[in-house]
């Protein structure tokens, strides 16, 4: 195994779940988007951490996601979020995924591959309530309803929305979401009033799950809460409600395979951005951009070594960056760090990747997405 890896903490994450449960109260089902390699988690432990824990459904964001995880022996249902290009609806109709619709052409180019099959595929409908991106418009939604609905080929089981500032408890981004949710309502009681069922209803994102309650209806998709992240915090008390407590899942870790002793003025990596201030010494961690160590980050972040905190040291590479550990000694020892000593890059006895995402001005998510496949996983249960 490599000297960085990605620590997944299946226990924490099974925490966070039924946190989010306990605030959804009961009747009301999760999806658990696992898109994207569960936000960097490893889809498939996290897909079957979910359906343990009492999750209804999946969520991915494209057909090749959905494979994965139906040859990796999930039997759940999957939801497809994102549109699909005509040639992947024969892979969505062999492993049973259930594609989000937003047009006439797409519900079209679907009826035709399930009445090859001679089958019935179930489809949700989306509709944009104000994202501007996936869905249909509201006005549009009851005569796309109604396009499913006549097809023997295809059955309406679910309709959704998604938000585009819930997590934000500032006025101007509550009236919108709040807005959003009533266009939502009104296209929801249009189909209700044409005879159709909507089938399932679900909207609320992370942010939603903690700040609109209205929002909630049948089902939740919460992501990044279940995957440690309140990014609503202090926005709760505003509205009223308890601060959800969840907690990191993964922790990132590298170990010192080099130390290296600088002289006063030396410089190190590219661009001689870091200069020795002192005679000291630097260790060298085989973790950089291409793992997932965002480059922002360089000069600024520091690592956990044997419990203390040793500042980055130069520009962040694409496989290795070095820390500053102190006075120069002889041989592979300086200030209490070893060769081979492990290093926490973010989690654990670390700030979040939250913090270092705020560091690099980015969020949370593209910190975790962002961690390499070369990064091996390693789920930890208690």
């Amino acid at each position: 195994m490599r000297a960085s890896r990605a620590i997944v903490y299946l226990d924490a994450f099974l925490r966070n779940f039924r946190a989010a449960q306990q605030r959804l109260g009961q009747g009301r089902q999760i999806c658990v988007p696992v898109k994207a390699d569960a936000y960097g988690h490893g889809a498939l432990e996290i897909a079957r951490a979910s359906i343990a824990a009492g999750a209804s459904c999946l969520a991915v964001a494209c057909a090749q996601e959905g494979a994965a995880l139906r040859e990796g022996g999930i039997c759940a249902q999957v939801l497809l979020f994102s549109q699909p290009l005509p040639e992947e609806i024969p892979e969505i109709i062999e492993n049973e995924l259930i594609p989000l619709v937003s047009d006439s052409e797409f519900v079209r180019d679907l009826e035709k591959a399930a009445q090859k099959k001679k089958m019935q595929l179930p489809v949700h409908l989306k509709i944009d309530s104000g994202m501007g991106r996936m869905g249909c418009a509201p006005e549009e939604a009851l005569a796309l309803a109604r396009q499913i609905t006549a097809s023997p080929a295809l059955s309406l089981e679910g309709t959704a929305t998604h938000f585009a500032a819930a997590d934000s408890a500032a006025p101007g981004d509550i009236a919108y979401t709040e807005r959003q949710i009533a266009r939502f309502n009104r296209a929801l009681d249009e189909i209700r009033a044409g005879g159709i069922n909507p089938g399932i209803v679900h909207a609320a994102n992370s942010g939603a799950v903690l700040l609109h309650p209205a929002a909630w209806y049948d089902m939740a998709r919460p992501g990044i809460l279940l995957y440690g992240y309140n990014l609503a915090q202090g926005g709760e008390a505003a509205r009223g409600m308890e601060p959800l407590q969840v907690e990191p899942v993964m922790e990132l870790r590298s170990k010192v395979v080099l130390i290296k002793q600088l002289k006063k003025g030396e410089s190190v990596s590219y661009g001689m951005t870091w200069k020795a201030q002192r005679d000291t010494a630097v260790a060298v961690l085989p973790i950089g951009y291409a793992d997932g160590l965002p480059r922002l980050a360089s000069n600024k972040w520091q690592f956990i070594i044997n419990g203390k905190q040793y500042p980055l040291a130069g520009r962040i590479c694409m496989d290795h960056c070095m820390v500053d550990i102190g006075t120069a000694t002889t041989g592979q020892r300086a200030s209490g760090v070893r060769r081979w000593d492990e290093a926490v890059i973010f989690g654990g006895q670390a700030p979040s990747a939250a913090a270092l995402a705020e560091l690099a001005g980015t969020i949370p998510y593209e910190i975790t997405c962002n961690v390499n496949k070369r990064v091996p996983r390693v789920d930890v249960t208690s």
